[in-house]
């Protein structure tokens, strides 16, 4: 009885089922969300469109499951400021592939970044009128939107130096195989980004939008980005000319008065800090194993400073090496320059920026300090290196490399290292001696080394081999032109046949 009633309950189930699926009306339900359609008709929907390409720079800079996987390592390790223990593919180059699962994270993410501002841009430009009501704002969206994708064809050029460049909405199918770039195509993109966000952005927000990108951003960002090409193209005068002016644009910013300001998470978004990327906590809980996207309540906003943490209480590496400073960082510092201190412990050379003055999320693995990308005093550095290279007046590329180690020196009363240079030297190898030093020692840890050490190396202003990093690690095995690019990822040229894969790799 019971395999009856069974067979013919089966029956009828069916026969109820093959019925409704012949019913048209209930397959035209609404979806659970808004389409794209139905979206983009307030102006609440573009903010929340803007934020949503902020959201990307998270992958950057988070935990991601592991420090085995976390990309914070692409940015920190390489150069000559920073070490570990470990048989690191960032550090000793040799090791490195395009299998890297870290390279493939950060190019993916890199481009989805890239991807949201492209469809932004394009709603932004197609918008109704009367959808804005706030003065100006559909203006400062497309600046941010601007900016952003500009940021992520600055760091492709960076990191990899080729890739596709994609600066439309992906439609139809003929775009996707988009061909590598060559030269300095992604940073050109760049400077046109950052050139025309400058003219769009806001000098400020109200203190309810903090930390959303302003035009001193843009600003220092197209200077920045100015240097790096004219390294790049044989010290191009126009170039450094160029950069000089667009830095001469940032209005209001200044040194702070205490170095350590600039990484601590209770000092934030101060007159230094010209960029940053916004650390917080998931509204519904900071898990460090889940990435966070589409408003999850719950996952993870934060960063990640496990590899410069020896607190035994936190999330750290799980057997990785913490990260420290090199000897040659150790010993680029005048004697009694307190930035020393404050930046490593000068008898283990454990790293303190953003650490000393840290904040754990609940959990202990992530931080809710903010990772400065930009600050003015690496500004003041690169329009010293601008006006130099240029052919400007030397002493004032000097003044500019003073303004930093004055700064420096104040911060003990009655400081005297370090010194200022002499502003009447004429010698301009010795002066951009001076600039590479500073640059070591006001940077450190910041994630900017490796990017000047590529650059310079391109203009021939220092010499990258394996006796270059000796302090480093025995193990190094840099070998140029090879690796002054990062391969291009697996995820890249598995699917794309158009993409050209890095020499050597």
């Amino acid at each position: 009885m019971n395999k009856l009633f069974t067979k013919s309950f089966i029956l009828l189930l069916v026969g109820f089922m093959a019925l409704s699926g012949c019913n048209t009306s209930t397959l035209n339900l609404l979806p659970h969300g808004p389409t794209e359609q139905e979206y983009f008709t307030q102006e609440s929907d573009f903010q929340r469109a803007v934020f949503g390409v902020y959201a990307k720079m998270t992958d950057f800079f988070w935990y991601n499951a592991s420090p085995y996987n976390t990309t914070m390592t692409v940015f920190i390790l390489p150069g000559d400021d920073i070490t570990c223990n470990d048989n690191e593919e960032f550090e000793q180059f040799g090791s490195l592939q395009p299998s890297s699962g870290r390279l493939n994270y950060l190019y993916s993410a890199i481009y989805q970044m890239i991807a949201r501002a492209n469809v932004l841009l394009e709603k932004i430009d197609g918008v109704a009128d009367g959808i804005y009501q706030t003065p100006n704002l559909k203006e400062y969206n497309k600046g941010e939107a601007l900016f952003l994708r500009g940021y992520g064809f600055y760091l492709l050029w960076n990191f990899f130096g080729t890739a596709p460049l994609d600066t439309v909405r992906v439609t139809s199918a003929d775009q996707f195989d988009p061909p590598s770039s060559s030269g300095t195509q992604l940073l050109d993109q760049a400077i046109k980004d950052f050139s025309e966000s400058s003219l769009l952005l806001p000098l400020s927000w109200d203190d309810a939008n903090r930390g959303r990108v302003t035009a001193n951003s843009a600003y220092g960002m197209l200077g920045k980005s100015l240097v790096f090409r004219a390294s790049a193209n044989n010290k191009d005068q126009a170039d450094y000319t160029a950069a000089v002016t667009a830095f001469n644009q940032i209005k209001g910013a200044t040194l702070m008065a205490k170095f350590d300001d600039n990484f601590a998470w209770d000092t934030e978004n101060n007159s230094e800090s010209l960029f940053e990327f916004q650390a917080s906590q998931a509204y519904g809980g900071d898990n460090i194993w889940l990435s966070n996207d589409f408003d999850n309540p719950i996952g993870d906003l934060s960063d990640y400073w496990g590899f410069y943490d020896d607190d035994p209480t936190s999330f750290k590496g799980y057997g990785k090496s913490v990260f420290y400073g090199t000897t040659k960082l150790l010993n680029s510092f005048d004697a009694g320059d307190p930035r020393l201190d404050l930046t490593m412990d000068p008898a283990t050379r454990m790293i303190r920026k953003y650490v000393s003055r840290n904040k754990f999320v609940q959990i202990g693995g992530g931080s809710v300090n903010n990772y400065r990308l930009l600050r003015y005093a690496d500004v003041l550095l690169l329009k010293a290196e601008a006006i130099l290279l240029s052919g400007g007046d030397a002493s004032q590329s000097i003044a500019l490399i003073n303004q930093v180690r004055t700064r420096a020196r104040n911060m003990v009363p009655g400081g005297v290292s370090p010194q200022n240079y002499p502003t009447n030297e004429a010698n301009k190898d010795t002066i951009m001696n001076w600039i590479v030093n500073e640059r070591l020692i006001e940077l450190a840890g910041e994630g900017q080394r490796w990017f000047d050490l590529r650059r310079w190396q391109m203009a021939g202003i220092i010499k990258l081999d394996n006796a270059y990093f000796s302090s480093n690690t025995p193990n190094m095995s840099f070998q140029l032109p090879k690796h002054l690019m990062f391969p291009i990822p697996n995820s890249e040229t598995d699917v794309n046949p158009n993409v050209t894969q890095n020499v050597g790799y």
